[in-house]
């Protein structure tokens, strides 16, 4: 079976091209490609935004067409599946989650396809794998470590920064969105690589898991 796998920035790819083989196995291939933002599903499903953006939700539309369409002329026996990733925020879950399996009953054909969220952001993933993060980072403060509640919704990526670095989210935040993105995408790129996929307590990143070994399971 072969996963493409939708991310909102560039610091979930660097997380999933890490814990993606340790879920698949090596019987499997996957491909995981970064977008420049989350966005929202167009009110309008037959309208989308400049492609050139690159803001996931708002392609989506356009986005599952084209795997539909890719899909389906794959050879039969040829297994494929669209995996989309994006945080919740702080968006409600089940709504959400309606509204891009509204976009997915829009098109036809429809492309084989998952979608996951990390709740309440990305960095959630990370924390989940304490020892991980401390592996990553040996002068982590365990102590705002420890007050941390898995998935919950609490400014996620401002508790890693705090727990990595002196000063930590709000110095950050002085410096303005790039920065932030810096340290989201070098927090993904060093912790990832100690994180076992079988020990998480982050409930968001073992659905994930979940869905990808029921396809990998039902691929025979």
């Amino acid at each position: 079976m072969h996963f493409e796998i939708l991310v909102e920035d560039i610091s979930g790819k660097k997380v999933l091209d890490n814990v993606v083989p340790g879920i698949i196995g090596d019987s499997h291939t996957f491909r995981v490609i970064p977008y420049k933002g989350i966005g929202r599903p167009p009110r309008d499903l037959s309208s989308s935004s400049d492609p050139k953006k690159r803001i996931l939700l708002n392609q989506l539309p356009r986005i599952l067409q084209g795997y539909g369409n890719a899909f389906s002329q794959y050879p039969v026996g040829y297994k494929a599946v669209l995996m989309i990733v994006v945080d919740l925020d702080d968006r409600c879950l089940k709504i959400s989650r309606q509204e891009l399996l509204s976009v997915l009953l829009s098109v036809n054909p429809k492309p084989d396809t998952r979608f996951c969220f990390a709740i309440e952001e990305g960095e959630a993933w990370l924390l989940g794998d304490r020892k991980a993060v401390l592996a990553a980072y040996p002068k982590a403060d365990q102590r705002v470590l420890n007050r941390y509640t898995n998935d919950s919704i609490c400014g996620t990526w401002e508790v890693l920064a705090d727990i990595l670095h002196k000063d930590g989210s709000a110095k950050l935040i002085k410096g303005g969105y790039q920065k932030v993105g810096e340290a989201k995408s070098k927090w993904a790129e060093d912790i990832s690589p100690f994180m076992d996929v079988n020990n998480n307590n982050s409930p968001s990143f073992n659905y994930f898991r979940s869905k990808i070994l029921e396809l990998v399971e039902s691929s025979g």
